[in-house]
């Protein structure tokens, strides 16, 4: 595996292996590695000749008062793991390269982003956004892939994608979860014992849901009383929101017909937690 820092240096490797006729595939990371991105990864070497990962944890889609300082940082662990998995190259540009003096652009994704996570994050998909948009500029890949458990920021990345017609095909594999159900993020290993045995509770409670529509519940209001039912026996939890969506506009749905994701995010403590579920009917 060979580590890659400058962008100049990223983009003229792609390009020599786009002559090759190589099919490149990309899962954009910001580091503190786990089986999610592990997954991510296989899959990509499945479809691909050649596999880059970027490690880049992103200043722009913090806000002043996130966790941007306590990021988790792992570069020797990141770079094991990658290696363990045949990654080809690994991204590793610094804040300066990728923003140098006097950048400007900002690439925004307003309809999909301003509801959710753009209520609590303002600008996070700002910077999400402008950052995808480089990389993928500067990676030149055939194929990129996201988790699940950013389903909100896979939206607004296809809809970026289909917008500037960039010739990248995205691939969103399903959530990876601990055995208990939580969804595998990097800023799990904020959580205190305590919190750890309450983070669950928020996939149980989508799960309530899931289940509710497959039995008949059409009623969103139902729905969503039931889930903040299961939530409400832990006290340690704060809802940000519970809301049942269009999977492709992420607008709140009046009525529950053929096609639903449950979006859910938590705070416990000072860690923030998100989560979704799609839900499809049989008779669709």
């Amino acid at each position: 595996m060979k580590s890659i820092r400058s962008p100049l240096a990223m983009t003229a490797w792609s390009q020599r292996m786009r002559r090759k006729g190589g099919v490149i595939g990309f899962v954009p990371t910001m580091g503190a590695l786990h089986d999610g991105h592990r997954a991510l990864i296989r899959a990509a070497r499945v479809q691909c000749d050649v596999v880059v990962v970027s490690i880049f944890v992103n200043p722009t889609q913090f806000s002043r008062t996130e966790d941007l300082a306590i990021y988790p940082r792992r570069i020797a662990q990141d770079r094991a793991l990658c290696r363990a998995e045949g990654v080809d190259i690994c991204f590793e540009p610094k804040t300066t390269a990728m923003y140098p003096k006097g950048f400007q652009t900002v690439v925004t994704v307003p309809s999909l982003a301003r509801r959710w996570e753009g209520e609590s994050r303002p600008h996070h998909f700002d910077g999400v956004a402008t950052v995808v948009t480089k990389l993928f500029g500067i990676v030149r890949p055939d194929l990129a892939l996201f988790g699940q458990k950013d389903y909100q920021q896979c939206a607004v990345i296809r809809q970026l994608v289909k917008d500037l017609n960039l010739d990248i095909r995205l691939v969103v594999r399903p959530t990876v979860r601990e055995r208990d159900g939580l969804a595998m993020s990097s800023r799990n290993v904020f959580l205190s014992t305590e919190e750890r045995r309450v983070a669950p509770m928020l996939y149980h409670a989508l799960l309530a849901g899931r289940r509710a529509i497959e039995a008949g519940m059409t009623d969103p209001d139902s729905v969503d009383a039931l889930m903040r039912k299961v939530l409400g026996g832990e006290p340690a939890i704060q809802i940000d929101y519970l809301v049942l969506c269009d999977p492709d506009t992420l607008e709140p749905l009046t009525r529950i017909r053929q096609r639903a994701v449950i979006l859910g995010a938590i705070r416990l403590g000072s860690v923030r937690l998100i989560d979704n579920l799609l839900v499809r009917l049989k008779s669709c």
